[in-house]
């Protein structure tokens, strides 16, 4: 009760003076968090995800943030609830990697309705979380309509580390053009550091050959020096 006490003096900027409560608040997770009862901050945590909805958005993101610093797995369902709402899935996504236990489910159940600004946040945490379960979906996301979204795919295949992805990746390198074809071929390069770190040196080897004989043109004389 007290807790959404101090949530109720939170305001929309202009509309108040809530720094003391914003203080309270923060100062309120440090102190549970320290305590050797981890079922007073998970009450704490609980209680911020509770008063989540119906209230202004500036106010939501405080309350996300403070999760993110606070929270655990008992808050991802609310959080990921979040994802789909362009104002706020940033932030939302921020805090469920954070967390890490139970974010990537989380995000994959996101991806097929995710939009737009969420879309690319869903996808591009997808890579930070290293979800492997999402592979198919984010090479289907590899070809969307977006070019932010397509790059932001290619980058979490890569980071992912699936040796899959390798023929999709050089594929969208070698036919893309200009910014996208230097991300694509960034993100072969680090699925071919993320297999050789693995132990699979068959398959990075392959991504180096590829990119060493088919950069012939000068001005992409790099990627044929760190292919070699």
């Amino acid at each position: 009760k007290n807790i959404k006490g101090i949530i109720d003096m939170l305001v929309e900027p202009g509309k108040g003076d809530d720094v003391k409560a914003h203080y309270a608040l923060h100062a309120l997770g440090l102190h549970v968090s320290k305590l050797d009862d981890d079922k007073i901050s998970r009450q704490f945590a609980k209680t911020l995800a509770s008063q989540l909805a119906d209230r202004p958005k500036a106010v939501q993101a405080y309350l996300v943030q403070e999760l993110q610093a606070f929270g655990g797995k008992e808050v991802v369902a609310e959080l990921g609830a979040l994802l789909t709402d362009e104002d706020l899935c940033e932030p939302a996504a921020m805090a469920l990697v954070a967390i890490r236990e139970g974010a990537a489910e989380q995000l994959r159940d996101a991806l097929p309705k995710a939009k737009g600004k969420s879309r690319l946040a869903v996808v591009q945490n997808l890579g930070v979380v290293r979800d492997t379960d999402s592979v198919p979906e984010l090479k289907k996301a590899a070809k969307d309509e977006d070019q932010d979204i397509r790059i932001a795919a290619t980058w979490a295949l890569g980071n992912i580390g699936d040796a899959g992805s390798a023929d999709l990746l050089l594929d969208i390198a070698d036919k893309s053009q200009g910014w996208e074809r230097i991300q694509a071929t960034k993100a072969a390069l680090l699925l071919a550091e993320r297999l050789l770190a693995a132990g699979q040196k068959t398959g990075a080897a392959a991504i180096y050959k590829h990119l060493r004989d088919t950069r012939s043109d000068p001005a992409e004389k790099y990627i044929r020096d760190a292919a070699i």
